[in-house]
């Protein structure tokens, strides 16, 4: 029973990882698909039975404007994959190019005042700060865990380095006169 299960689970995977890599191979001709809109300013069309029409304001052509979201598209779909699907820690600083994208893209169908890439900045700045906050945190609490470090002992050291007044040395050392034996060398055996 397990072995049918982790063969349909393994061939569930394939089947996943095969429609990701075709759609990644395909991102080129996604990207041109731009050329098959008309370079016009007021596009008519129907599509699936309902009737579209799409007036392209600041960018005086249907086929500038489609050439603009694609190279915008493409990127996001990528870094989407990329986000979903990778295993390493710092995944989570994938979301401000992500986020980037979204507003471009956001910002490209408000055409009512101009092409806004420049100010995006000032957008995603709050965004940018939160995850390398973020990052940060989890990129310490991983290394300490790799280097063993205990932060809680930087409460007992000055910034001179000394150690503070003996209220807070206290808590770290013991009375206890059991571990004489630690002038003794280690056993290495």
């Amino acid at each position: 029973m397990q072995r049918k299960k982790l063969t349909q689970l393994r061939s569930e995977s394939l089947l996943t990882g095969s429609l990701i890599a075709a759609f990644i191979a395909a991102t080129p001709y996604f990207f041109y698909l731009y050329e098959g809109f008309p370079d016009v300013k007021v596009w008519e069309t129907s599509f699936f039975g309902f009737d579209i029409r799409y007036e392209s304001g600041f960018y005086q052509s249907v086929n500038v404007a489609g050439w603009l979201f694609f190279s915008k598209l493409i990127p996001l779909m990528l870094l989407l994959i990329w986000f979903f699907t990778c295993k390493h820690w710092w995944y989570h600083a994938l979301i401000i190019p992500i986020c980037m994208f979204l507003f471009q893209i956001y910002s490209l169908f408000n055409e009512d005042v101009f092409y806004k890439d420049s100010i995006e900045i000032y957008y995603l700045a709050p965004l940018i700060l939160i995850a390398f906050i973020f990052l940060y945190t989890i990129r310490m609490k991983i290394f300490d865990r790799i280097h063993n470090i205990d932060l809680s002992e930087l409460e007992r050291v000055s910034i001179k380095g000394d150690i503070k007044d003996e209220q807070v040395n206290s808590k770290y050392t013991s009375n206890d006169n059991d571990d004489d034996d630690d002038d003794e060398p280690l056993y290495m055996g």
